[in-house]
Formats: C-alpha cells, sequence, structure tokens
C-alpha cells in the first residue's frame, strides 16, 4: 500500500532509509527537523509505501507555502528532495510506484516542473550522486528526470593547518591599507544579512536562523573595507551547528580581486582548526566557478559529485 504519511511513521522512515542508503544513513531527529519540521511541509505529499505493518520506502514531494523571498511561492515548481525504497522489497515497481505518486501529488496542485533534488531550505543532499546510486539515476531518467547542472561537494583535512605565510603577509598588507577582519558585531548582522541575502536568499534565512539559535559570532569573520563597511563573510557551524561544515561564504563583486575571499577563508579555517575540527567540508559549489576554483587551490579536494535534475509535469488529462 502507498500511503501518506501518518503520525508515528518518523521512526520507522529513518530506519528504512539508513537500510536502504547505508552509505547516506540519517538519524530519527535529523530526519524529523530536517523534514518533519520543514516550513512547507505537507504530510500529503510524503508517500510511504507499507508492505504489512513495514514502512518499506518512500518519496517526498514538497512545494513552497512559505516564500523564500519576498512574497515568490514559485507557483509552478515543486521537488522531490528524496526517496528510497528498502533492499528487500526492490525489484517490484515501489520506486516507480512511490515517485509516480509524489509527482501526481504536485500535479495535482498545479506545478508544471519538478526539481530533484535542489530544494532550500531544507535538503539531505543537493543532488542525485549518480555513482553511488546509478538505479535511482536509471528510474528517474525513465520517469522524464533530465541533467540541468552538477554540484560538487568538497573536504579539506585541518590536521596541522596552519595559515600559510603568503596569506599572513596579505592580511598584514591589507590592514596596512585599511581594511579590517574579525568578529561582526550584534548590529553588524543587519549588515551581513542583507549582503547574504543578495547572494542567495537562502544563504540569509540560514544565518538569521543559526544565529537566533544559539550560533556564536566567533564562527563567522567579516571583511571590512576602510570606512567600517562590510565588504564580505565566511563562516561556519551554520547549518545544524555542525563545526567543521564550512560555508555559506561571499564577497562583494566590486570588491573582489583584493584577495579578500581567500583571506576570509584561511582566518575561517584557522578558527574551525581552533575548537578542534578535524576537517573542512561543504556539500555544493560549481567545480568552476571562482569559488569552486579558490576551494580546490586551498586544498580542498572533491569528494562527490551531485547532479540537479529536472523534469516537466504534464497536467492531467480529464476524461
Amino acid at each position: 500500500m502507498i500511503r501518506s504519511f501518518e503520525v508515528g511513521d518518523g521512526p520507522a522512515l529513518a530506519a528504512a532509509w539508513t537500510v536502504a542508503a547505508p552509505a547516506d544513513p540519517i538519524g530519527y531527529q535529523r530526519f524529523r527537523d530536517l523534514f518533519l519540521l520543514d516550513r512547507n511541509f505537507d504530510p500529503a505529499g510524503l508517500k510511504v509505501a507499507v508492505v504489512g505493518d513495514q514502512v518499506v520506502g518512500a518519496a517526498y514531494a514538497v512545494r513552497r507555502l512559505v516564500a523564500t523571498s519576498g512574497s515568490d511561492l514559485e507557483p509552478s515548481t515543486g521537488w522531490i528532495p528524496f526517496f528510497f525504497v528498502h533492499p528487500d522489497h526492490r525489484g517490484r515497481g515501489l520506486g516507480h510506484a512511490l515517485l509516480t505518486a509524489a509527482l501526481d501529488w504536485l500535479r495535482s496542485h498545479g506545478r508544471s516542473e519538478v526539481f530533484f533534488s535542489s530544494y532550500t531550505p531544507n535538503y539531505f543532499l543537493p543532488g542525485l550522486d549518480i555513482a553511488r546510486y546509478p538505479s535511482a539515476s536509471r528510474l528517474l531518467s525513465a520517469l522524464g528526470f533530465e541533467r540541468r547542472y552538477d554540484a560538487v561537494a568538497m573536504d579539506r583535512s585541518l590536521v596541522g593547518y596552519e595559515i600559510p605565510s603568503e596569506v599572513r603577509s596579505q592580511i598584514a598588507g591589507l590592514s596596512v591599507d585599511g581594511y579590517s577582519f574579525g568578529t561582526p558585531s550584534g548590529d553588524e548582522l543587519t549588515s551581513l544579512v542583507a549582503i547574504a541575502g543578495d547572494f542567495n536568499p537562502d544563504w540569509a534565512r540560514a544565518i538569521r536562523e543559526a544565529v537566533v539559535a544559539g550560533l556564536p559570532l566567533d564562527r563567522i569573520v567579516v571583511a571590512r573595507e576602510p570606512g567600517g563597511r562590510l565588504l564580505g563573510w565566511a563562516m561556519h557551524g551554520t547549518y545544524e551547528g555542525v563545526i567543521d561544515r564550512f560555508g555559506p561564504f561571499g564577497v562583494l563583486p566590486a570588491s573582489r580581486g583584493a584577495g579578500l575571499g581567500k583571506v576570509l577563508l584561511h582566518l575561517t579555517l584557522e578558527r574551525m582548526a581552533g575548537l578542534g575540527a578535524h576537517s573542512a567540508w561543504f556539500l555544493w559549489t560549481g567545480e568552476q566557478s571562482a569559488a569552486g576554483q579558490l576551494y580546490l587551490k586551498t586544498g580542498f579536494t572533491i569528494t562527490r559529485t551531485f547532479t540537479i535534475l529536472r523534469a516537466p509535469l504534464v497536467p492531467a488529462t480529464v476524461a
């Protein structure tokens, strides 16, 4: 039977997910926080496969109930952040049935396109790791999903990390020119949130919610021009309080070229190492982007590649 989420399903869903994808396990509390407590969660969109009294699979469809920015609810778009089938129940068409039910639900709410799985504010992975889940790739392809672009995850060891001497010299030179780097004040957070929102509205939300939830301000490093205006920032611990998760990170376009981004990155890595983090990692950047190239030059390595997929949703035919 395929039905919508019911109270009491959560622990069984997390357990079945972990068996289905042991390389990407999830505990119940994280499952609850990311999905069930997401502000756009609608239990009708979480399709659950049950055999007897056992939860054996799920596919989650979501649409915006709360705008990321302004009043735009993206009324034509839906997302599939995850789906899975317990390995003991594969090969019976359950994955296809679950995804079809999820897509039909999005279609019933007027969606004309669906993405896997570039949903914000809460996502587990930014896209499909085709190398790890080739059968999922084949199934999504059969349902009309096509590649839009790739994102890469990167990691860097912080064991023995120290700021390179050339970056120290760069910091000294910028300081002589009147630039400053440090922890933002409470009032400066207003400027930081505004800058972050220009890059990505979800970054502004993430920073705001992290600080309100208790993120120490010394996990943020800002760059200021000689007059005191914020030009950029880097941070860690923003998402779920994980101290070794780096980001978000940005420098105003007009202020690039002076090395501010490199300095902010290294100052943040130094603070992470000082807290005992053994590595720095993040899930999502473009390999060929300016940020991606900076990460690679700083010693980060690509650990996974995720493909963001899209499918059109043709309106249902009314007989």
